[in-house]
């Protein structure tokens, strides 16, 4: 699958005043009618239960001069992210990451267990186009841009 590129987003959850961020390269469109997307979550993330537990989070599209964001989030275990330094359009709720490409707020509506991840299938309620021109992306085990 590392031949295949594939953009890349940070999920981001609030949980009773605490933030959390996930770099993830598992986003996808679902459906059109209603708005869907998908995304899996490794089950031993930090993020896993968060979600499971708030059940809306904030996918922020990363834009090309974005890596060193896709990097500070990649890590997925305690501490999942430090948020200092790290500039947001959100003061409440799940936070939006500035510059990105684009904003979903979504709400879950289903989760499937796929291996050592869970697909969580979110309805998208809202969404919104970013700054950023052009996408990052993974590819070869590197992160690129078009």
């Amino acid at each position: 699958m590392g031949r295949f590129p594939a953009g890349v987003a940070v999920v981001c959850v609030e949980v009773r005043g605490r933030r959390a961020g996930l770099t993830i390269a598992s986003l996808v469109s679902l459906s059109l009618s209603p708005p869907l997307v998908g995304a899996a979550i490794r089950r031993d993330a930090a993020l896993h239960e968060l979600l499971r537990e708030t059940r809306e989070f904030v996918v922020s599209m990363l834009a090309a001069e974005q890596e060193a964001l896709a990097q500070h989030f990649a890590r997925g275990v305690p501490p999942i992210a430090l948020w200092q330094g790290v500039a947001v359009r959100s003061e409440s709720g799940p936070p939006e990451l500035e510059g990105a490409v684009g904003w979903l707020r979504c709400r879950v509506t289903a989760e499937h267990e796929t291996g050592d991840h869970t697909f969580f299938v979110a309805e998208v309620e809202s969404a919104e186009a970013g700054p950023g021109a052009r996408p990052l992306i993974f590819h070869g085990q590197t992160y690129a841009s078009l």
